[in-house]
């Protein structure tokens, strides 16, 4: 096998990476992995540039291109039971490396290599790592490496590979992009709303800032089989929202909600089922989607000690099954989960204007399980409990609501419900969304 050099060649530019070619050398292969945090004025411009031309040379055989919004999860019995079939075959016998679907000699021994370097790494920078924890992530690396690649009969040590993905902030797909530097790829991660990995992860790659962070999203190109045969790139750019004005030009005036309104948002609030390593329920709570791409906010009590969790969605028979815990404080008693579906997102509070006592608000959770109960009350006080700034409002909540909104009469989120006080009636607190906004850095589309 060839040896990969890292961080030789000098990459400053989105069109620097889309530029750089890494060729054989006395077996040696430099390998790019990059990390471009924040915006440049020209980002979007260079980067559909950069789709347009790389496409291009894919279609013509000279390299092999893809660039990645979001990673698939893995939830079909059938593909789990494969490459854990992978996985414990290399287990038993590591001098024959990794073989998937139909990958050669030296590709499996390249697997073993790779996968070997990335689970050393896992089992460095996170702390009590089981085996099982091994394998899932070894798992998960395998299936991402089919999804993004694809066809391995066809790899070769010899071919260029380009990777691009954008805003990764989960220690295991951050990996899986490491891993594919170990098998020969250049990867570009366009970190333009954060930066959140850990330090220790962050060391792996070249850290190149090119402006400030924005929530504003890259534009994808899409890439029809008409245009694909052409060599051309259809590209959709989101549409920016822009204030609703009136014939006079002034702003329109925010309007109140009625309840009934307000408990059509329950569709954005979430059942979370909590199982132990068994896969049997040992608790409930409930959970608030905060970005489309799957993001969703609850306590970090709720989910604490969980092995893995299940969401479940009002009208949607469906049951997301997931062990992606994004982030946690404990402090905050707030934490982060993702399901492999786009969802439906509650906006947070800005503060535009301060919470006051009396002001109405409205609860959604699951109280003893009984999915996505609406009650009404007012704030009753602000309390600081162990230096965390809380809400105290009046809406009935049970066991079971944790995790849930408390929202305001416009439908944005003010609160997430966290705690209540038997001994007394109607007496619960809320995180504010203050400290859930600051949790959420990176995170949110707005």
């Amino acid at each position: 096998m060839i040896k990969y050099r890292y961080h030789n060649i000098e990459v400053n530019s989105v069109e620097g990476f889309a530029r750089i070619r890494g060729s054989v050398r006395n077996g040696i292969r430099d390998v790019c992995f990059v990390r471009m945090l924040g915006r440049s004025a020209d980002l979007d411009r260079q980067v559909l540039a950069m789709d347009e031309e790389l496409n291009r040379q894919m279609q013509a055989g000279r390299l092999f291109y893809r660039r990645i919004g979001s990673l698939p999860g893995l939830l079909a019995q059938e593909e789990v039971a494969y490459y854990t079939g992978c996985y414990e075959s290399w287990v038993k016998a590591p001098r024959e490396g990794i073989r998937i679907k139909g990958a050669g000699t030296a590709l499996a021994a390249r697997l073993g290599a790779a996968c070997t370097s990335v689970l050393q790494y896992y089992q460095h920078v996170k702390a009590a790592v089981t085996e099982s924890m091994r394998k899932n992530l070894a798992v998960k690396l395998l299936y991402w490496l089919d999804s993004v690649c694809g066809a391995p009969a066809r790899w070769s040590e010899a071919e260029c590979r380009k990777i691009v993905a954008q805003n990764v902030c989960r220690e295991q797909e951050y990996l899986f992009y490491y891993f594919l530097t170990l098998i020969g790829c250049d990867v570009l991660l366009l970190q333009s709303a954060g930066d959140s990995l850990k330090e220790a992860l962050k060391s792996l790659s070249k850290e190149v800032r090119i402006g400030e962070f924005s929530t504003i999203e890259i534009p994808q190109a899409e890439v029809s089989a008409g245009a694909q045969a052409q060599g051309r790139i259809v590209v959709k750019i989101p549409q920016r929202h822009r204030k609703q004005r009136t014939a006079s030009g002034l702003a329109q005036p925010r309007l109140e909600k009625s309840f009934e309104e307000l408990a059509a948002l329950a569709s954005s609030i979430v059942l979370i089922l909590v199982h132990d390593p068994n896969g049997e329920v040992i608790s409930t709570g409930s959970g608030i989607m905060v970005a489309d791409g799957g993001y969703i906010l609850t306590n970090d009590h709720v989910v604490r000690g969980g092995y893995s969790y299940a969401v479940r969605i009002e009208n949607d028979d469906q049951v997301y099954q997931t062990d992606e815990l994004i982030k946690y404080n404990p402090l905050l008693d707030l934490a982060l989960l993702r399901i492999p579906r786009r969802l439906a997102p509650i906006p947070i509070y800005n503060g535009a204007k301060a919470l006051a006592r009396g002001q109405a608000v409205a609860a959604i959770g699951s109280p003893l399980g009984l999915f996505n109960s609406i009650s009404d009350g007012i704030i009753s006080g602000f309390r600081t409990i162990d230096g965390v700034d809380m809400i105290q409002f009046t809406a009935p909540i049970s066991h079971g609501s944790s995790g849930g909104a408390v929202l305001n009469m416009y439908g944005e989120v003010i609160g997430i419900s966290t705690a209540g006080f038997d001994r007394g009636q109607n007496i619960n607190l809320a995180v504010g969304y203050e400290s859930i906004r600051l949790f959420l850095q990176g995170f949110l589309g707005t």
